[in-house]
C-alpha cells in the first residue's frame, strides 16, 4: 500500500517493540495490524494469538469488567507507548511566515525592485558640478532642488505602499487561520465518553482515554477510537464514514468483533476494550493520509528515502479496496500544496507581467529618446567635443533620464492589484462568514465564482437526513399530506398510536433540539423516528404509553431482521387477552393480512384482489416518489388457550392493517430553489449518492436537477463503471467524456466513484472551457473527492472531521442554498476586481503617456513625481478599497460562469480604458500645449530651473485627479450597464472614499506647495476643472454606445492561455497512476496476472500469425466477443516479450502490423 504517512510514528516504536512494548503483552504495529482485520478473520487472529478478548485484555493489563485501575503513572505510560487519543493539528503557520509567503507575489517583486533602484539613484549626487555651462546644460535643465529633496519620497512611497500590502494580507490569514482553529477546538472540548475505571462509570474527555480503557458505548455514540468488543446486546454500527457502506454492520464478540474510531453506534450497547487511539486509529491513519499532520510529512521525506520500497508494501490503511485507492493519489499529493494557484491569482499574474513587460518597454524607450535627444543636441548639433572633466554631468543628465524612466516603470505597475485582490477576498471572507460559509482558503471563494458544475450529496445537503412520514392510506382514504388527528376514526388513531410507540425500540426517540430553532434531534434508527415523529404529527405524545408498559412488560418480541422485514411485538392487555402489533415492509406485511380497518375504525375482509389494487393505487404511487412504504398492523390473541408463541407462520398472519404510510428522506425546503439558481447561473448540479437508483431518481427530480423529458443520464455506480472501464478494468478519459456531460445521477455510487467522477470532469478537454468543479461532502469517505475538486464543501454540523480537513469552505448550516450565496460571493470577488482593473489601467495608461510625451517633448514631465505617487498609491489603495467592497445582488447569478479561459479584461472593459484614455490624453495635452492661451496665464513648460510651481500645470494635474474621481464612478459597471450610479448608497466605503480623496485633493492643490509643486488656484479655475472632470461620465454614456463587434482586436489581455492552465503537478500525477484493476489486487496477484497476460498475448500473436490475419482483426474479433476484464486487448499491452515476437517472427506483415495502431481509443 505505499509507505505510510505515520512512519516515523514506527520509528519512535521500534526501539520500544523489542522489550514488547514496556511490559505490555502487545506492541502498537500488532493492534494496528490486529486493527485492520475485520469479520471471521478477526475473530480467529485474536483466538489464536491472543486467547480471544480476554486474552487480550490481560496483554494490556486491563480487567473487561473493572477496567483500568486509574493510577496516574500507568496512564501516562499507556500514553508515552502507545500515543495520545487526538490526532495532532497541523502547527498554525506564524505570522512571519505568513508574511514571507505574501512577499513572494510577482508585482510585488517587480515593485520592490523599481522601489530599491529609484531610493538608490535618488542618494546618488555625482561628484563636481562645477563647470555646468561649458559642457551643455541645453537639455533639460537638472531638477530644482525641490525634486531633488523629494527625489527619495517616490521610493520610499512605494516601499511603504509593497509593506502595507504583505501586512494586510499576512495578517487576513492569520486572523482566518485563528478562527478556524477556535472552531475547531471548542467542537474537541466538549466531546466525553463513558469509561470504567476502578469498577466506576466515568465521563471522560476523548482526549484522555488511553490503550487499555473499557469503554461503554451505546446508541447514538460517536466512537472516540478503535478496539475489541467485550460484550455486546444486537449492536449495530454505521460504517459510512469510514467505508462508505450505508448499511448497518452488526458487531458480535464471536462474529465480528471490530470497532473503529469515527464510525456511528445506530443500535444496542455493549463494552469494547481500547485498542488504538489519535494517529494510529483508523480515522487517525486517514488524517495522516490527508496530510494533516505535516510534520510527520517531512520526517517521512527523510525516511522514504531510506526505506525499501517492498517492506512499505505490507502495511494497509483500510482493508476496503476503495479506501485504500483512493489514498494512493492522495499520498502523492500530500506534499504538493493544496491545489495549484488559483484561477484569478493565475490571471492577476500573468496580466501584471504583461503590463510590467509593457512599462518597461515604454520606460526604456524613453530612457532612449532622451538619451538621444540630449547626445544630438549637444554633440551633434552644437558639435561639442566630449571633455574629460565634463564626465561627471553628463552622468548625472543621464541619472536624471534615469530616474524619469523608472517614473515612468512606476505609474505603468499596478501596485494596488494585490490590494484589491486581498481587500476584496478578506471582505467577501468575513461577510461569508454571516451566510453560514466559512472559508478555510481565501482563493476558494473566487474560484466558486467560477464553478461550472457541483457534485453533492443527496443525504443532509438536498434532503433533512431526517426520516419523515409524508403520506399515509388510514381508513380507506389515501392521505398525500399528514391528516388532522380529527378526520381519523378515534379507534384507529388510538391503535396506530400504540402499535408505534410499543412496537419500536425504546432507544429510538425524538429529543428536542440543540440549538433554537432546529430541527428535534432523531435517536436511534431512522425509520422508527420517522413513525414516532408521526405521532408527534398527530398532537399526541408517545413518551406516556410507554411509562405505562415498560420494556420488561412486553411479552414477546420478535425483533426485525432481513428474513422477517418486519417487527412485532406482543403485550398482555388488562383482560388477560394478548394483543400483537406488527409493522414492516408493505408488500411482506400487507400478504399477512386478512382484514383492515376501514373509514369507521371497523375491521372489514381484506380480499387478494383488494391488496393487488392497494399496491397498484397505493404502494406503487408511493414508491415512485421516493418514498419507503411501511405497514402498521395489529391482530389479537384470546386469552386462553394461549397461542404457540414459537410457531411464527402462524402468529404472523390473520393479522389486521391499520395504515399505511409513505416514510422518505424530505427535501430541504429552499433546496429547489437554489438549484434553479445554479442552473440559471450555468452551473450543473449533479447528485452523487449512495442511495437506490429510484429514490435518487424521484429526489432528483423533487430538487428540480432533472426534468422529465430532458436528455439526461441517471445511472448507478455498477453502470458507471462499467461504461468507464476498459477492458482492463482501467479508467479511460475519453470513455467518461462519453459519461459525465449528460451525467446528473450517480446512485450507489461509493467513494471512489465520487473521486473518479470528480477526476475525470476536471481532467476532461473536450469542453472549450476547463470545468470548474465544486463538491460536498460529509463523511470521511468524501475526503479524497474533496480534496481533488477545485473547491470543498464540508458539512458543518452532520460533517465528520476528516471531510473538514480536506475542505476548502465549510456550510455551517449543511444547507446547499448557502452554495449558492458563495458562489454569489465568488463571482461578486471577480467582478470587484475587473472593476478595479478597469479604473486603475485607466489611470496607468494615460499617466505613462503623460509621463513618455512629455519627458520627450519638453525633457520634464507635466506631472511630478510626487503628484504621481498621490495620484497613484492614494487613488489604488482608495479605489481598491472603495471598488472592491461592493455589495452582491442577485444579478450576479443571471449570467453565466466565465470559465477558467476568459480573459480578465473583457472586449467590453478594454473599450472602456481606450475609450476613457483617449478623452483624457486629450483634455490633458490641449491643457499642456493651449492651457495658458485658454486661462490668460504664464506657461509652465520650459520655466527655468528652481522657479516656483506654476498655475499652469497645477490646472493640469488637478484637472487630472478630476478626471479620475468621476471615472471611478463609471469603473463600477464592466458589463456596458448605462446606470453607473444604481446602488451606490448601498455601499458607504464607496461614497465617503469619493468624498474624502476629493478633500484632500483640495488640500494639497490649496497647500501643497513646493513638495507638491503646486500653485494655489482661484474658485473660477477649480470650477473649470471639475467640469472638466464630468465629462467622464457624459463621455461614459458615449462609450457604451460602441458596439463590441468592431472591437475584435481587443481580445487578448490577461488571458491564461491552455498551455499556463496545467500546473507541472497534475501532469506527474497522471504518469504515476497505478491503473485500478492492479491496485484492487493485491501484489502477488498482480504479478500472477501479469505474467498470465503476457502468455495470453504472446499465445494470440503466435496464433494471430499462424491464421494469417492481420494483427488488428484479431483485436477487433476479440473485441467484439465480450471477453472479460482481465484479458487484456491486445493492441492496448506493450511488453517486451511482444517485440521481441514479432521480430522473431518478422516477416514483411509483422512489422506493420505489430505497429497498426489501436482500433479503439486508448488511454
Amino acid at each position: 500500500m505505499g509507505d505510510m504517512s505515520n512512519s516515523d510514528f514506527y520509528a519512535k516504536n521500534q526501539r520500544k517493540e523489542s522489550n514488547h512494548a514496556a511490559g505490555f503483552g502487545c506492541s502498537v504495529m500488532e493492534l494496528r495490524s490486529l486493527m485492520e482485520l475485520r469479520g471471521t478473520e478477526a475473530v480467529v487472529k485474536l483466538q489464536e494469538d491472543y486467547g480471544a478478548v480476554e486474552g487480550l485484555c490481560m496483554r494490556l493489563k486491563t480487567s473487561p469488567t473493572e477496567g483500568l485501575a486509574g493510577v496516574q503513572t500507568d496512564l501516562d505510560k499507556r500514553k508515552e507507548i502507545f500515543g495520545k487519543n487526538l490526532i495532532p493539528p497541523k502547527k498554525p503557520k506564524t505570522f512571519l511566515q505568513l508574511v514571507w509567503e505574501a512577499l513572494q507575489d510577482v508585482t510585488l517583486i517587480i515593485l520592490e525592485i523599481a522601489a530599491l533602484i529609484s531610493l538608490g539613484l535618488s542618494f546618488y549626487h555625482p561628484p563636481g558640478q562645477t563647470s555646468g555651462e561649458a559642457c551643455g546644460a541645453a537639455a533639460g535643465g537638472v531638477e530644482d532642488e525641490g525634486e531633488a529633496d523629494a527625489g527619495w519620497i517616490e521610493g520610499a512611497a512605494i516601499l511603504l505602499s509593497v509593506v502595507c500590502v504583505v501586512i494586510v494580507t499576512a495578517f487576513n490569514d492569520w486572523s482566518k487561520e485563528k478562527q478556524f482553529r477556535g472552531l475547531q477546538s471548542r467542537i474537541e472540548q466538549e466531546q466525553k465518553f463513558q469509561v470504567v475505571r476502578g469498577s466506576q462509570v466515568i465521563q471522560l474527555p476523548v482526549a484522555d482515554i488511553v490503550v487499555g480503557d473499557i469503554a461503554q458505548i451505546k446508541y447514538g455514540d460517536l466512537l472516540p477510537a478503535d478496539g475489541v468488543l467485550i460484550q455486546g446486546n444486537d449492536l449495530k454500527i454505521d460504517e459510512s464514514s469510514l467505508t462508505g457502506e450505508s448499511d448497518h454492520v452488526k458487531k458480535a464478540a464471536d462474529k465480528d468483533p471490530m470497532l473503529l474510531s469515527g464510525t456511528h453506534v445506530m443500535e444496542g450497547s455493549g463494552r469494547m476494550v481500547v485498542t488504538a487511539v489519535g494517529v494510529n486509529s483508523q480515522t487517525g491513519i486517514i488524517f495522516t493520509l490527508l496530510g494533516a499532520s505535516v510534520e510527520e510529512e517531512e520526517k517521512k521525506e527523510k525516511k522514504v528515502k531510506k526505506q525499501d520500497g517492498a517492506a512499505a508494501m505490507e502495511m494497509q490503511p483500510l482493508k476496503s479496496a476503495e479506501g485504500g485507492e483512493a489514498d494512493e493519489k492522495e499520498r502523492k499529493r500530500v506534499s504538493a500544496p493544496k491545489k495549484e494557484k488559483s484561477v484569478l491569482q493565475g490571471k492577476l499574474t500573468k496580466l501584471a507581467v504583461q503590463i510590467g513587460k509593457a512599462g518597461l518597454l515604454m520606460s526604456a524607450i524613453t530612457v532612449i529618446i532622451l538619451v538621444l535627444y540630449f547626445a544630438i543636441d549637444n554633440f551633434v548639433m552644437e558639435k561639442r567635443p566630449w571633455m574629460p572633466e565634463c564626465t561627471p554631468v553628463y552622468i548625472q543628465y543621464f541619472v536624471k533620464f534615469f530616474i524619469i524612466g523608472v517614473t515612468v516603470l512606476v505609474v505603468a505597475v499596478p501596485e494596488g492589484l494585490p490590494l484589491a485582490v486581498t481587500i476584496s477576498l478578506a471582505y467577501s471572507v468575513k461577510k461569508m462568514m454571516k451566510d453560514n460559509n466559512l472559508v478555510r482558503h481565501l482563493d476558494a471563494c473566487e474560484t466558486m465564482g467560477n464553478a461550472t458544475a457541483i457534485c453533492s450529496d443527496k443525504t443532509g445537503t438536498l434532503t433533512t437526513n431526517r426520516m419523515t412520514v409524508v403520506q399515509c392510506y388510514i381508513g380507506d382514504v389515501h392521505y398525500k399530506k399528514i391528516p388532522d388527528p380529527g378526520v381519523i376514526p378515534p379507534k384507529t388513531l388510538e391503535l396506530l398510536i400504540n402499535a408505534i410507540a410499543i412496537n419500536s425500540a425504546y432507544t429510538t426517540k425524538i429529543l428536542p433540539p440543540d440549538k433554537e430553532g432546529g430541527l428535534p434531534k432523531q435517536v436511534g434508527n431512522k425509520t422508527e423516528c420517522g413513525l414516532l415523529g408521526l405521532i408527534l404529527d398527530l398532537k399526541r405524545d408517545y413518551q406516556p404509553i410507554r411509562n405505562q408498559i415498560p420494556e420488561e412488560k412486553l411479552y414477546k418480541v420478535y425483533t426485525f431482521n432481513s428474513v422477517r422485514k418486519s417487527m412485532s411485538t406482543v403485550i398482555k392487555l388488562t383482560d388477560g387477552s394478548f394483543r400483537m402489533y406488527s409493522k414492516g415492509a408493505s408488500e411482506i406485511v400487507l400478504k399477512k393480512c386478512s382484514h383492515i380497518l376501514n373509514e369507521v375504525g371497523e375491521p372489514r375482509v381484506f380480499r387478494p384482489r383488494d391488496k393487488d389494487e392497494m399496491v397498484k393505487k397505493v404502494i406503487e404511487p408511493m414508491a415512485c416518489e421516493g418514498l419507503r412504504t411501511i405497514c402498521v398492523a395489529y391482530r389479537d390473541f384470546p386469552r386462553d388457550p394461549e397461542a404457540k408463541w414459537d410457531d411464527e407462520n402462524n402468529i404472523l398472519s390473520d393479522l389486521t392493517a391499520i395504515c399505511v404510510v409513505g416514510i422518505e428522506d424530505p427535501v430541504r425546503p429552499e433546496v429547489p430553489d437554489a438549484i434553479l439558481k445554479c442552473q440559471r447561473a450555468g452551473i450543473t448540479v449533479r447528485m452523487v449518492t449512495g442511495d437506490n437508483i429510484n429514490t435518487a431518481r424521484a429526489i432528483a427530480i423533487k430538487c428540480g436537477i432533472i426534468h422529465p423529458g430532458e436528455d439526461f443520464l441517471c445511472i448507478d455506480g455498477k453502470e458507471f463503471n462499467r461504461r468507464i472501464r476498459n477492458e482492463k478494468g482501467e479508467v479511460e478519459q475519453e470513455r467518461i467524456d462519453k459519461v459525465w456531460p449528460k451525467l446528473r445521477v450517480l446512485a450507489r455510487s461509493s467513494p471512489t466513484d465520487k473521486h473518479t467522477l470528480v477526476k475525470g470532469i476536471i481532467d476532461s478537454t473536450m469542453a472549450d472551457q476547463r470545468q470548474v468543479v465544486a463538491v460536498t461532502g460529509d463523511g470521511t469517505n468524501d475526503g479524497p473527492a474533496l480534496k481533488k475538486a477545485d473547491v470543498g464543501f464540508a458539512m458543518g454540523i452532520a460533517g465528520t472531521d476528516v471531510a473538514k480537513e480536506a475542505s476548502d469552505i465549510i456550510l455551517t448550516d449543511d444547507n446547499f442554498s448557502s452554495i449558492v450565496k458563495a458562489v454569489m460571493w465568488g463571482r461578486n470577488v471577480y467582478d470587484s476586481i475587473s472593476k478595479f482593473l478597469q479604473f486603475q489601467l485607466t489611470v496607468n495608461v494615460v499617466a505613462v503617456i503623460v509621463a513618455f510625451t512629455g519627458a520627450c517633448i519638453t525633457q520634464d514631465s507635466p506631472l511630478k513625481a510626487v503628484q504621481m505617487l498621490w495620484v497613484n498609491l492614494i487613488m489604488d489603495t482608495f479605489a481598491s478599497l472603495a471598488l472592491a467592497t461592493e455589495p452582491p445582488t442577485e444579478s450576479l447569478l443571471k449570467r453565466k460562469p466565465y470559465g477558467r479561459n476568459k480573459p480578465l479584461i473583457s472586449s467590453t472593459m478594454t473599450k472602456n480604458i481606450l475609450g476613457h484614455a483617449v478623452y483624457q490624453l486629450i483634455i490633458i495635452f490641449t491643457l499642456l500645449f493651449i492651457g495658458e492661451k485658454i486661462f490668460d496665464i504664464d506657461s509652465g513648460r520650459n520655466a527655468p530651473l528652481h522657479s516656483p510651481p506654476s498655475e499652469h500645470y497645477t490646472i493640469i494635474f488637478n484637472t487630472f485627479v478630476m478626471m479620475q474621481l468621476f471615472n471611478e464612478i463609471n469603473a463600477r459597471k464592466i458589463h456596458g450597464e448605462r446606470n453607473v450610479f444604481e446602488g451606490i448608497f448601498r455601499n458607504p466605503i464607496f461614497c465617503s472614499i469619493v468624498f474624502g480623496t476629493f478633500a484632500i485633493q483640495i488640500v494639497i492643490v490649496q497647500f501643497g506647495g513646493k513638495p507638491f509643486s503646486c500653485q494655489p488656484l482661484d474658485l473660477e479655475k477649480w470650477m473649470w476643472c471639475v467640469f472638466l472632470g464630468m465629462g467622464e461620465l457624459v463621455w461614459g454614456q458615449v462609450i457604451a454606445t460602441i458596439p463590441n463587434s468592431n472591437l475584435r482586436f481587443l481580445r487578448r489581455a490577461g488571458q491564461l492561455t491552455q498551455k499556463d492552465e496545467l500546473p507541472e503537478d497534475d501532469v506527474n500525477e497522471e504518469n504515476e497512476e497505478i491503473d485500478h484493476a492492479e491496485r484492487e489486487l493485491r501484489r502477488g496477484q498482480i504479478l500472477w496476472f501479469r505474467g498470465l497476460n503476457r502468455i495470453q498475448t504472446q499465445i494470440e500473436v503466435v496464433n494471430t500469425f499462424k491464421s494469417g490475419t492481420s494483427f488488428q482483426g484479431a483485436g477487433a474479433l476479440r473485441r467484439q466477443s465480450s471477453t472479460t476484464s482481465q484479458t487484456q486487448d491486445v493492441t492496448n499491452v506493450s511488453s517486451p516479450s511482444h517485440v521481441s515476437l514479432s521480430n522473431a517472427l518478422s516477416s514483411p506483415t509483422s512489422t506493420t502490423a505489430a505497429t497498426a495502431p489501436p482500433t479503439t481509443g486508448q488511454c
